[in-house]
């Protein structure tokens, strides 16, 4: 959590504000919720505000939901420095999130982090010089019987995609398509549909 929390000195815009359809998307959200309990809105608003800034959280965006719910920015800064799903700094245009949880590392995530790392020639936790891609090791992606998985999160709305069965050899593949402007097709990459049986 300390690397979140001081991941706040990086530069930050002086001011946020939604945009006409996002404050649309954000009443929307208020109102599912009784009178007097609007702030359990607080973290879809931060998904809302963090897909408008290029899938990462500045502090102005937080200070602007806090506002928007009537509560204190402290608060709104404990979620979102808990939560791995926020960036608290700007990241790479496509974060590739590899679960080394014990379902995966059995099945060779370690080889799918080393993969990456060989592929982009970053380590876990950093950005591509061109801004391309942040590499990121995550616990558990709920995909246990496809392990190992990688979900890959692209700007600018902060879409996600995971990507399962994988071996050094599908991962590479699935980054070199994201390079070349593509849309590798998400789910297992072993050619099983979704998580029958991989015989």
């Amino acid at each position: 959590m300390t690397a979140k929390i001081t991941a706040l000195r990086v530069p930050q815009p002086e001011s946020f504000t939604f945009l006409p359809e996002s404050i649309q998307q954000a009443q929307a959200i208020i109102a599912r919720y009784p009178q007097g309990m609007q702030q359990s809105a607080l973290m879809p608003l931060l998904s809302l505000a963090q897909a408008q800034c290029g899938n990462w959280l500045p502090k102005a965006a937080m200070d602007y939901v806090a506002a928007m719910l009537n509560m204190p920015p402290v608060r709104v800064y404990e979620v979102a420095s808990f939560y791995t799903m926020y960036n608290l700094e700007p990241v790479g245009k496509h974060v590739i999130e590899v679960c080394t949880t014990t379902p995966c590392w059995l099945s060779g995530s370690e080889a799918i982090v080393q993969a990456c790392e060989k592929r982009l020639g970053i380590t876990l936790g950093e950005t591509t010089a061109d801004g391309e891609f942040t590499l990121r090791e995550v616990e558990c992606l709920g995909a246990c019987v496809n392990a190992p998985m990688a979900q890959v999160i692209s700007s600018p709305r902060g879409t996600q995609y995971f990507y399962e069965d994988l071996t050094p050899e599908r991962i590479t593949g699935v980054i070199d398509a994201f390079t070349e402007g593509r849309q590798p097709k998400p789910g297992p990459q072993s050619g099983r549909k979704s998580s029958e049986p991989a015989t």
